[in-house]
């Protein structure tokens, strides 16, 4: 059962071809593929609306192409992280069309077509330097279907150029906050933002900051209202938790 196709099979379901019985019959036999080094969760689509990540830091090159090609039997879309260049070039042998994002250090592949993005998530960096992280995370966001708006560079040290973006801040459904240093940003946009605000500590700092653990302290002592915090550098984490509040009632009527 590791070559069948999910999609062929609720398409099936979908045209009348199949009956409800049969279709859970032959999916429930395919909850993963086991390549020995890693075991492939081809049910985290159905579960989750989007297919399992590849983290590519500790893999191989060749691990990540099969992981790849294994994930792409069965969903349109793939998102990589942690990626290096030999990582985006094992996925493009399989996927010819994947794209490599070098600040983010993230390789996507979307076969979906053109599909709206939705809803309004807003990802924010105190400073230049902590934009690969902020990238990360806009990119997860808008894989995952959310309409992203990038405000960067706008660390309290310059309180001004973070006021300048209030509108955005005010209409935004999700934002995530992305700051090294004294890590502050976050803790200012709560006290503005009327949504979800996901804090993001990096290791971007001096000596004191003792890579990351300052800024995630200070998130985490935060006395604004409203702020998450995830890991030191965790942008992905970020990102797919904004996206997934991003599309708290898009169904609804």
């Amino acid at each position: 059962m590791h070559d069948t196709n999910i999609r062929q099979i609720l398409e099936e379901l979908k045209n009348g071809n199949l009956g409800v019985d049969e279709a859970y019959d032959r999916l429930k036999h395919l909850p993963f593929t086991d390549l020995e080094f890693a075991k492939i969760d081809n049910h985290r689509a159905i579960r989750k609306g989007f297919p399992e990540t590849i983290f590519c830091q500790g893999k191989t090159p060749e691990q990540i192409g099969q992981i790849a090609q294994e994930i792409l039997k069965n969903a349109d879309a793939l998102l990589a992280t942690r990626a290096d260049k030999a990582a985006f070039e094992a996925i493009s042998l399989v996927e010819p069309a994947a794209v490599y994002h070098a600040p983010a250090r993230i390789v996507t592949v979307d076969r979906r077509g053109s599909s709206k993005l939705a809803g309004n998530v807003v990802v924010m960096s105190a400073g230049t330097a902590d934009i690969p992280i902020a990238e990360e995370a806009a990119i997860t966001a808008e894989m995952l279907g959310a309409n992203v708006l990038r405000v960067y560079d706008v660390g309290v040290a310059g309180l001004h150029r973070l006021l300048a973006s209030y509108e955005k801040i005010s209409g935004a459904k999700a934002i995530v906050a992305v700051a090294g240093m004294d890590g502050v940003l976050p803790s200012v946009v709560g006290g503005l933002a009327s949504c979800p605000v996901i804090a993001v500590p990096t290791s971007v700092g001096y000596g004191s900051h003792f890579g990351g653990l300052a800024p995630l302290l200070t998130m985490l002592n935060s006395c604004a209202t409203g702020v998450a915090v995830v890991n030191i550098d965790n942008g992905y984490g970020a990102g797919y938790i904004a996206a997934v509040i991003n599309r708290i009632g898009e169904n609804e009527a």
